[in-house]
């Protein structure tokens, strides 16, 4: 299965609907960690899954993936080979549900899966170091430019940790995530 993961914080939810509205993302899971308070996610999945093309869902604790665009409720790990699930994890994290732990989860996936890790803008440095393992491992990651950031925190700081990583547009990304679906 292909896996695009994506952590994004402030200024996220409209960035996340420019990059995916459109998308048929076929046979591809998306799980997106955006920062948010739960009271909020049901509104924010529902609305973004009536714009999109593709199926749009809250991820649930042990919910096998398939191909929709999955939006993380609290904390979740990723574990599985062909299979992925998710589960929940109750930890106490600065930022909820945490990016970091999303990505951290996948490194031992990358064995059996295709991977695209993306850190979009925010607040903070959540994600930083979960894209820079990801990246050791062979992962493809990239990071939103200054520019098209509401927020420029924790792109700049997975920059700061990879020096490698390339800043890019939205439009850039967008291409990317298109190009890793084909």
């Amino acid at each position: 299965m292909k896996l695009i993961l994506i952590g994004s914080s402030t200024g996220g939810p409209n960035q996340l609907k420019f990059l995916l509205n459109d998308v048929d993302i076929k046979n591809t899971a998306v799980v997106i960690a955006q920062h948010m308070s739960a009271s909020f996610i049901p509104s924010f999945v529902n609305q973004f899954d009536k714009e999109a093309l593709s199926k749009v869902a809250p991820l649930n604790d042990k919910e096998v993936l398939a191909n929709k665009i999955y939006i993380c409720q609290k904390n979740t790990t990723l574990s599985g080979n062909l299979n992925l699930i998710a589960n929940w994890k109750d930890v106490t994290t600065s930022f909820k549900p945490s990016v970091d732990l999303l990505f951290h989860s996948a490194i031992p996936l990358v064995k059996t899966n295709k991977i695209l890790a993306i850190i979009l803008t925010g607040m903070g440095d959540d994600g930083a170091k979960g894209l820079f393992e990801l990246y050791k491992v062979g992962v493809k990651c990239l990071c939103e430019n200054q520019t098209d950031s509401v927020v420029y925190g924790m792109p700049k700081k997975a920059k700061d940790m990879n020096p490698n990583l390339r800043p890019m547009s939205l439009k850039e990304i967008k291409q990317e995530i298109i190009n890793f679906i084909e």
